[in-house]
């Protein structure tokens, strides 16, 4: 085993007991809250998870796409918001800086970010732009060493912790389509920036979504990142390692609903035995279990292929859509195992039926994620 292999190892090993010693207990409290609580945040700080994939130079932990999904399966074992707290930090909202960031952008923002002391989010959706990221009409207008930025931004996560934004916008007609937008890094405190009270929402207690309004946003033309004309290619090489990053939070996901349809089906008994030995229940935790090593093991070759340099887009794809939409099987079939006591809050299925619905909808929707895997394997056959 190479120094390397062993130190993945012991954050694994770290981020496992971490997950199942304080996300676990701390889950109910953030559902009544709607809060992560400070020690949680400090004990992320801590493991150095706001920095996964920063480079080392800048203060990150520098891990390959293999490596960030081995943690992250055992993170997302707990519900989703705690790996929401950072995960945009992580992902979206930091991985534009590192491909793309002059080194002035990088020394000002990622060590920072690394540390936690800073959050990011990634602003693309808007209210008429979401699967069709192409059309958004957020505008960035130049005037003469600025632009100036207008538009509504909606579902941003971590918008009100957030101390940068990248921003995607228009500046060029509408006519240029993808080939005329441009990302900006936007500092939190520029004037003209309003972010609104978080939604309500299903499920996902704890993690923070908002809409970010522009108006007459002015930010000096060095906070383009990349050129003028290039911020659609940059969001689209951070959403195919984002689905990636996905793909593992679903499979964590699945492990934990399993676990506890396992245990709850051991436990419960019915007829004079448990319920585990009843075929039918069997066949549901058979299909659950298969389902799982399939998507950790998607994940796992994909992640690998990304790191030897190769493209990964339909890989990343399949993989989104094959490990979220396998969740939702196995929360259902999970949830089915408890029986009533799977519909009331007393048992944890009940919240992480709801947290599972959202996996097949953001970072791009199952459908979205078919789209891609379809028109990859057509241009490969062209």
């Amino acid at each position: 085993m190479t120094d390397r292999e062993q130190t993945l190892e012991l954050l694994v090993d770290a981020a496992r007991r971490f997950t199942r010693d304080v996300l676990l207990p701390a889950e109910t409290t953030v559902e009544e809250t709607q809060e992560i609580p400070a020690h949680v945040v400090k004990g992320l700080q801590e493991l150095g998870l706001f920095g996964m994939t920063i480079p080392e130079e800048y203060g990150g932990l520098g891990l390959s796409m293999f490596e960030e999904a081995s943690v992250v399966f055992e993170i997302a074992y707990a519900q989703p918001a705690f790996r929401s707290y950072f995960g945009t930090t992580n992902g979206v909202g930091t991985l534009g800086i590192v491909n793309e960031g002059t080194e002035e952008q990088k020394r000002k923002y990622l060590p920072r970010l690394a540390t936690g002391e800073m959050m990011a989010s990634f602003c693309l959706t808007e209210p008429d732009s979401g699967s069709d990221s192409a059309s958004l009409t957020t505008k960035a207008v130049r005037d003469g060493d600025h632009y100036v930025i207008n538009g509504t931004k909606r579902f941003i996560t971590n918008a009100i912790h957030a101390g940068v934004f990248t921003v995607f916008a228009r500046t060029a007609p509408k006519e240029a389509g993808s080939r005329g937008i441009s990302a900006f890094l936007v500092d939190r405190e520029t004037p003209g920036i309003t972010v609104a009270q978080p939604y309500k929402k299903m499920g996902f207690a704890g993690s923070h979504e908002s809409d970010v309004i522009f108006e007459n946003c002015r930010v000096p033309a060095s906070a383009m990142l990349g050129t003028e004309g290039t911020g659609f290619r940059n969001a689209m090489m951070s959403l195919d390692h984002a689905r990636l990053h996905m793909a593992a939070v679903a499979t964590g996901l699945c492990a934990r609903l399993l676990d506890e349809g396992t245990r709850y089906a051991m436990e419960r008994k019915q007829f004079g035995q448990p319920i585990a030995n009843f075929q039918m229940i069997q066949s549901m935790l058979a299909e659950s279990q298969t389902e799982l090593f399939a998507a950790r093991a998607m994940v796992e070759k994909a992640a690998r292929e990304k790191d030897a340099g190769h493209k990964t887009t339909k890989e990343a794809a399949c993989c989104k859509y094959y490990a979220t939409e396998a969740a939702g099987r196995i929360a259902d079939r999970m949830l089915q195992v408890h029986g009533g006591n799977g519909y009331i809050k007393e048992y944890a299925i009940e919240r992480l039926y709801r947290d599972a619905r959202l996996l097949r909808i953001y970072e791009g929707s199952s459908q979205i994620m078919q789209l891609i895997v379809a028109r990859e394997l057509l241009r490969e056959h062209a």
